[in-house]
């Protein structure tokens, strides 16, 4: 056990000490304010303040865990051995920077709640993050730094016992619409046709003519294929489906149908199964109650995965409906059109939220890329991006995670370099 004194003990220090120590390295801990229980202390301690109290190990803090709300700060991004750092504090802590309030800067989206400039879809952009500015979005900082943190403290407490994190990688297959041409009734068809024609994507007006006869599979049904993938090679897969109503934005078929909840409940039986939030969804927390118990009725057990089909954070808000409705995982928290770690980090945290100042109880899954952003990439570029972070993850043991549509596996895209990448991804031979 690991005795950490400080002079008060706050929400912002806990979440953070309990999230790197315990979380990551697998360390138990202790906090105090009194100094006589910290001195008698023959153990493992550290001490995290302005300055030491004599010569154990200490980490010299910057105001940012004592603090309560949000503000401007200013921050100037250093090199530091093999990665970056910031909050940079004297040379008598034992790091060079307080690896804590940098931690819960990046764990907590701190800069997401302060003013910035949003995108046109209303979304804080990967361009007004501090990670994408001083160039180190491509790395996962905070693993980075826990692992430092823990030589230094094995360096100082020999005796101390060391867990080995280990690799691993998942994917999320995110579905917006189940069918392409399927289901749509007779008014959409026909439009969808006319534009097709009018495109002169003939191609597509035959494929929705065979579909509709069932000469020919719906090209976006390739949940079989995918399965078949899971139970050969035994891998974890996520797949969020959307049940929303049918708006300007969120254009899938009616969820009451058949043959789409066959399809959820074919898949619920192979992998995990959860709910990509519908644009008004993730605004409006009666659309997502909603939502919530549409999925629960066909999965007929509660909603533990949740997925922004937006990527509009909108934090706090839509994080605390969720933690409402007793969601237990997002998959949010990435960006849909850079690949890197969004928040610092490749390892699960639970959601702070800073208006309140307290820990929630959602498990925030961070992904590391949107196959979305490889649209408009050559594949040979595609597979050395997804390679290096793939290499950045695995080099400190933490968990990779990569966001899919299915319609990346139909004949309408490029799906035999998804399945590879996927295959990368899963080290699949």
């Amino acid at each position: 056990m690991l005795l950490i004194y400080t002079q008060k003990i706050t929400p912002r220090i806990i979440y953070i000490f309990k999230h790197l120590c315990t979380g990551i390295l697998g360390i138990s801990i202790k906090f105090t304010s009194k100094i006589e229980e910290f001195i008698a202390h023959d153990g493992m301690k550290l001490s995290y303040g302005k300055q030491a109290l004599g010569n154990e190990l200490f980490v010299q803090r910057v105001d940012l865990l004592m603090e309560q709300g949000f503000s401007e700060v200013e921050i100037k991004v250093l090199p530091w051995e093999d990665s970056v750092c910031f909050f940079p504090v004297s040379e008598a802590s034992a790091l060079p920077f307080d690896i804590f309030a940098s931690s819960f800067f990046l764990l907590s989206r701190y800069e997401e709640y302060v003013p910035h400039v949003k995108d046109e879809a209303e979304r804080f952009p990967v361009a007004e993050s501090l990670a994408y500015q001083k160039g180190f979005l491509s790395s996962p900082v905070v693993d980075k730094w826990a692992l430092k943190f823990q030589d230094v403290l094995a360096e100082r407490f020999p005796n101390m016992e060391v867990e080995s994190r280990k690799f691993s990688s998942n994917i999320i297959i995110a579905v917006e619409h189940v069918f392409g041409y399927k289901n749509k009734g007779i008014l959409r068809t026909i439009a969808g046709m006319q534009r097709d024609f009018f495109r002169l994507s003939l191609t597509k007006v035959f494929d929705r003519l065979k579909v509709a006869f069932k000469v020919k599979n719906d090209p976006f049904n390739i949940f079989e294929d995918l399965i078949a993938l899971i139970k050969k090679h035994k891998l974890k897969m996520y797949f969020m489906f959307q049940l929303s109503d049918f708006t300007i934005h969120d254009r899938n078929i009616n969820h009451n149908r058949i043959p789409y909840r066959s399809v959820i409940k074919y898949v619920g039986d192979y992998a995990k199964v959860g709910l990509l939030l519908g644009y008004y969804a993730v605004r409006d927390m009666k659309t997502l109650r909603t939502e919530k118990l549409r999925m629960e009725n066909i999965i007929h057990s509660s909603l533990e995965y949740s997925l922004n089909s937006s990527h509009d954070l909108s934090l706090p808000e839509n994080f605390n409906n969720l933690v409402e409705l007793e969601v237990k995982n997002d998959f949010s928290m990435g960006y849909p059109d850079a690949l890197g770690f969004r928040a610092g980090t490749c390892t699960p945290f639970l959601f702070y939220d800073i208006n309140m100042e307290v820990t929630t109880p959602l498990l925030v899954h961070p992904y590391v890329f949107n196959s979305a952003i490889f649209e408009d990439v050559k594949p040979e570029k595609a597979f050395e991006d997804v390679q290096k972070a793939l290499n950045q993850v695995r080099e400190v043991g933490g968990e990779f995670r990569a966001i899919f549509r299915n319609q990346d596996f139909s004949e309408y895209a490029q799906a035999e370099i998804y399945y590879k990448l996927v295959e990368m991804i899963y080290e699949i031979k």
